[in-house]
């Protein structure tokens, strides 16, 4: 295989040694190291070690990296579970003088590697055909459970990210309620990865010593307790070993049967391979083909035990390859590439812009104008003249286009937030979960729905505000925005006060109704009053509401938010947001200028909020 036109470095950090190798060409590793984590005060210190190390004088510069790290990755900030490090991906990637720096879980990784195994680099445990072309699933155990998944897709294979370690544990006999309940005296919630794990290990230890009353000799690490289980010499720990066995094949069944797993469960991990005999001797095949009338099922889905060597480094190669092959095949539609060719074609003030961006592309997404134009050194409208030359609407479009260059795809997801977050995570989640929403929202608002409520707005006779629930702050912001527009509209905040007023509208108003759950009682009277009357209704609500199927004109906003145990964070900022598409669009509509004083004669808009 022909060689890379730079090496690249790889990464697999766990909890107590970050491993390291450099690829020179596919599946060609160096220069293997682990070095521990303890060592070490963060991950610059200790990949810049490696580096000093293993990156000999005289040869090409690394450009491109790639790590596996043993939690989940979601965004550009990393916060280790089990090792006291955390750090920005980019900047991480601007201090070590890379290209690219890729960053997934490792188990994702993992899961990327399954694909490429050889049949002597897996052991069949079991019966089973593998399917081609169906879903694999991979699950491991180590310092905790991982899960994950790859589908088969035109180009390759796409990784589940996934936290499925943390699903609730299902105990199948007698001897598995009594490790249940004796976690359940440590834990609120007991998931696989309690009992799955090496410190899983140690605790279905101590509750077999409970549940048999017979004193464990000392307490053993899961290390020791594998040990003695394989050698024979403590009857406790190879009950334990056989327990983790049975438990195990129930959670790679749920596993294929959730995943439709047909091309197999490989097991992976850093204790399974280490078992040998033991585990394909043990009662893992039949409690994973024990699913009552999913059985034939399951016999028919093959179960492996991964032995391959340098897996993880592999998988994450995979990835790192894909990406960059990626970004090649975006050619003249990649943002990055597309800025590297205009180099010699930018004016000097744009230049600044262009150097900025390649230099900080992560940087550039999260940053404002004003810090874009000040970072770069030119002034504003530069900063807009340049994302026009690139045939962006503006800033905000430019770097929608980046994101997707820059991270490979944007994150859709909701993190619930717990007692345990520190200040930092908390506003992490509260900021990826905002962020997460609106991308969601762009991706499938109806603008069909958006186009027909501005032309009733425009058209309407009269209008109003009214507004109900804990959070009035929309329909605040909403009068505020539709008076700058040109529209006169009052605010009534008092629900007797908003009954009267839609009792008194005449035919050919119109009322915009907001309702974050569609739960609103006192919502739907005055609905039903503005429906008798004839008014127009448009309503912002949740999807599969009767205030969704009663209006005559519906702008759905699904979230993720529990609105009746927690004030409106999310769906009061995609509420305001719609507030703004709907302004900006009026005042196209009616030529209006931003700073237009209100008229004597334009209409009012009945706006109707309720947010639990």
């Amino acid at each position: 295989m022909s060689a890379f036109d730079s090496p690249r470095l790889l990464a697999d950090i766990g909890a107590t040694y970050a491993r390291f190798a450099i690829e020179r060409a596919p599946r060609q590793f160096d220069s293997i190291a682990s070095l521990r984590i303890a060592d070490y005060p963060d991950l610059h210190a200790t990949v810049s070690a490696y580096l000093a190390q293993h990156q000999h004088a005289g040869a090409k510069l690394i450009e491109h990296a790639a790590m596996a790290v043993a939690n989940p990755v979601d965004g550009d900030f990393v916060r280790l579970t089990n090792a006291p490090w955390q750090f920005s991906i980019e900047a991480e990637r601007t201090k070590l003088g890379l290209k690219t720096l890729v960053v997934v879980n490792d188990f994702t990784a993992l899961a990327m590697a399954v694909p490429g195994l050889q049949s002597d680099e897996v052991r069949q445990v079991g019966g089973g055909a593998v399917k081609d072309g169906s879903v694999i699933g991979v699950i491991g155990a180590g310092s905790g459970l991982g899960v994950s998944g790859v589908i088969p897709a035109e180009h390759g294979w796409v990784a589940l990210g996934t936290e499925g370690g943390h699903t609730s544990f299902s105990p199948r006999n007698e001897r598995e309620v009594a490790i249940l309940e004796y976690a359940w005296n440590k834990f609120s919630h007991v998931s696989f990865e309690r009992v799955l794990s090496g410190r899983g290990i140690e605790l279905v230890y101590a509750a077999l010593a409970a549940h048999k009353k017979v004193s464990a000799p000392g307490e053993p690490e899961a290390q020791e307790i594998a040990k003695r289980a394989l050698a024979g010499s403590d009857p406790l720990a190879v009950e334990t070993m056989e327990a983790f066995c049975e438990i195990l094949g129930t959670a790679a069944a749920n596993l294929a049967v959730t995943l439709g797993a047909k091309a197999g469960i490989y097991v992976g991990g850093a204790i399974v391979p280490r078992l040998g005999d033991f585990f394909v001797n043990s009662r893992f095949r039949q409690r994973f083909e024990d699913k009552g009338r999913f059985s034939d099922y399951l016999k028919d889905v093959p179960t492996f035990v991964i032995h391959a060597e340098q897996a993880t480094f592999r998988g994450v190669a995979a990835v790192l390859d894909a990406q960059l092959k990626n970004l090649q095949a975006s050619g003249d539609s990649g943002v990055l590439a597309q800025v590297q060719r205009g180099l010699e074609n930018f004016s000097p003030a744009e230049r600044k812009v262009a150097d900025y961006i390649l230099s900080r592309p992560r940087e550039f997404l999260n940053q404002p104008i004003a810090q874009i134009a000040q970072l770069a050194n030119v002034s504003q409208p530069t900063v807009i003249r340049f994302c026009r030359t690139l045939g962006a609407a503006g800033l905000s479009d430019l770097k929608l286009r980046l994101a997707a260059a820059v991270t490979g795809t944007i994150p859709v997801s909701h993190a619930q937030i717990t007692d345990d977050d520190s200040t930092v995570e908390l506003g992490a989640k509260v900021l990826s979960n905002t962020a997460s929403a609106i991308l969601r929202l762009r991706d499938h608002i109806n603008q069909s729905s958006v186009d027909q409520a501005i032309d009733a707005l425009t058209k309407s006779k009269r209008t109003e505000i009214f507004t109900g629930g804990n959070d009035f702050t929309v329909a605040v912001d909403a009068q505020a925005k539709l008076l700058r527009v040109g529209v006169a509209c009052g605010y009534l905040p008092q629900e007797s006060q908003q009954v009267v007023v839609a009792q008194l509208l005449e035919a050919g108003s119109v009322a915009l109704v907001f309702d974050v759950d569609g739960r609103s009682s006192e919502l739907r009277d005055i609905v039903e009053i503005l429906r008798e009357r004839s008014i127009t209704v448009i309503a912002l609500t949740l999807g599969q509401t009767g205030l969704a199927r009663r209006a005559d004109i519906a702008i759905v906003i699904d979230h993720v938010e529990d609105t009746q145990t927690q004030l409106p964070m999310v769906s009061r900022i995609l509420h305001l947001l719609v507030v703004d598409i709907l302004a900006v669009g009026l005042a196209m509509r009616k030529g209006a200028q931003a700073d237009l004083s209100t008229p004597k004669d334009a209409p009012t808009l009945t706006l109707i909020t309720s947010h639990g």
